[in-house]
Parts: structure tokens; C-alpha cells; sequence
């Protein structure tokens, strides 16, 4: 028989086609309203950002400084850094420019303040410079020296014959050349079905596994979950599962060698994804000087059942 979990966070109330609460790469599939803003979440916002918005945002923010003061420079008089070239175009490029040098603290020496206003400008400017690389360079330091998992899941799932019953599987590899040390995985099924008042309810699993804890893996890691008498999928058919609305929500932590430090990664699959009668293909294999060879292109290739 199988066993029931309580709610692990998602909760038991339901609808048809519920979306789920985890994506496919990890990140969190719920949508925030009302929330306070908290300056504490500056930094999990900017750590968190893409690498290309990252520096898209930066070449934003600095070239918008660099127009509001060049324009500021315009309203106090471009002859308090330099003499007018007469139309508005030079004037403002000249103020946009000092105003680069000025940030950067870099000063060429060829636009320099003349006046107190000027000069009071300038020095508010080059420390708002100075803040702003510094809050970059602390950012840019905590996005590389993040501890961080990358584990490449197969994108798809597989229902096939296994020993004297049935099996769901997936597998994952190492997307880095280290090897994983001590990697642990628990799997949560989570079934959305009618009740007898016709109200869709979530039934939650954890589900038992062949294996959900090794010693290393330095290649590929195929996680099965045998469809035996214990299994909560025992009693549907291939067809019913396969049509079946449910998710399962994968957490795997292991020590990573380039931190130093034990890392975490969540991925979920939706049923949708499963397919049935056949096996997934072999991804490594040996060359003529003996060594393993790990093809990362093979994870999601599978082949018809023999």
C-alpha cells in the first residue's frame, strides 16, 4: 500500500491542468502579489538576474547617469567645464563625456570644472562613482564565488518494463567535469485527481528508489522508481498513466568539489512528458586509449524496447 506524505509546501486544494510550482530548471513557477519591497532582496534580485540582463542593467544605469548629469551640467552652464561650441548637440556631448570621466574617476584632463557649482558636481558625482563600482564589483564577486549546482536532467521521462513489474525513470549527469561526491535524491509524486464532490485535491508521495544515494558519480545517474505493490502507481494501467495529471518534483544535494561546500538543485516533470516502451540509450563509452568518454548530447536520446 502505498504511503501518503503530508503537504511539502504545495498544498492539497486543486484545479484541472494546475500549472506546477517548480519549473523545469528549479526556479520557483509561483506569481507574487502584494509584496513589500525590502531592500534586503536587492542582492538575491541581482544575484539571481541572467548574466546578459546583468550587464544589459549595468550599461543601463550607466549610461542613464551619465545623461541626468550631462544634462545637468547643460543647466548650470557648459562653460563651468568648458567653453560652449554654440549648439545644443556639442554642448551636450561634451557634458555627457566629463560626466563619463567624472564617474569613472578616469579624468583625461582635457574638460575640467571651472566653477564651485561645477566642482561640487563633480565631487558628488565621482562618489556615486565610486559607490557604484564597488556595489558592482561585490556583486560580480558574489555571482562567481556562489555555490551552485549544475546537474543536467533528462529532459523527458520513461515508463518501461523493469524486472518483474514496471519502472518510471530519469537520469541526470554532472554538467561540470568534477566529480559529484556523495549525491542524495528524494523524489515527491504529486497526483491531482477528482474526488467524490468533484473537487480536484493533490495527493502527495515520496516515492521509493532503486537507489537515492551513492557514493560518487563521475558519469550518468538513471533514477528508477519501481512500479511494485508499494508503489502509489501500482494501480493504474500504462495507458492511465500516461494520461495521468501529475508531477514529480526531484531535490538532489551533493558536495561539489569547486566550492568546497555541499550544493542543492530541485527540476520537476510533468507527466505530459513520460514515454513509454523504450529505454534510454548508452552515453558514455570507452576510446582505444581506454578512457571513458561522456557524450552530454545523449542524456535525452532513447531507443524502442527490444
Amino acid at each position: 500500500m502505498a504511503k501518503k506524505i503530508k503537504d511539502p509546501g504545495f498544498g492539497y486544494n486543486s484545479r484541472k491542468n494546475i500549472k506546477g510550482i517548480v519549473n523545469k530548471d528549479g526556479s520557483s513557477n509561483v506569481i507574487h502579489i502584494n509584496k513589500k519591497f525590502n531592500l534586503d532582496d536587492m542582492y538575491t534580485f541581482f544575484i539571481e538576474l541572467s548574466w546578459w540582463k546583468f550587464f544589459l542593467l549595468i550599461i543601463v544605469g550607466y549610461t542613464f547617469l551619465n545623461i541626468v548629469f550631462g544634462f545637468i551640467y547643460m543647466a548650470i552652464g557648459i562653460e563651468e567645464i568648458t567653453p560652449s561650441r554654440g549648439n545644443f548637440i556639442d554642448d551636450f556631448l561634451n557634458g555627457f563625456f566629463f560626466s563619463a570621466q567624472t564617474l569613472t574617476t578616469v579624468g583625461y584632463g582635457g574638460i575640467a570644472p571651472q566653477g564651485v557649482t561645477a566642482n561640487l558636481i563633480a565631487a558628488f558625482e565621482a562618489m556615486i562613482g565610486l559607490l557604484s563600482f564597488s556595489f558592482i564589483t561585490g556583486l560580480l564577486y558574489g555571482r562567481f564565488s556562489r555555490a551552485k549546482a549544475a546537474i543536467h536532467f533528462s529532459e523527458n521521462l520513461i515508463l518501461r518494463d523493469f524486472k518483474e513489474h514496471r519502472a518510471i525513470m530519469f537520469r541526470l549527469m554532472n554538467s561540470r567535469k568534477t566529480v559529484m561526491i556523495e549525491p542524495e535524491i528524494t523524489v515527491t509524486l504529486s497526483i491531482n485527481e477528482k474526488n467524490l464532490e468533484g473537487e480536484y485535491k493533490r495527493e502527495f508521495y515520496r516515492l521509493k528508489l532503486e537507489r537515492d544515494k551513492i557514493m560518487y558519480l563521475p558519469t550518468v545517474w538513471t533514477i528508477v522508481h519501481e512500479i511494485d505493490e508499494k508503489s502509489p502507481l501500482f494501480k493504474y494501467s500504462d495507458e492511465e498513466i500516461l494520461n495521468l495529471e501529475a508531477k514529480l518534483y526531484a531535490l538532489i544535494q551533493y558536495h561539489e568539489e569547486s566550492f568546497g561546500q555541499k550544493v542543492y538543485q530541485i527540476t520537476s516533470y510533468d507527466f505530459q512528458q513520460l514515454k513509454s516502451a523504450v529505454k534510454y540509450k548508452r552515453s558514455f563509452h570507452f576510446n582505444e586509449e581506454g578512457y571513458t568518454v561522456l557524450d552530454h548530447e545523449k542524456i535525452n536520446e532513447v531507443e524502442e524496447m527490444v
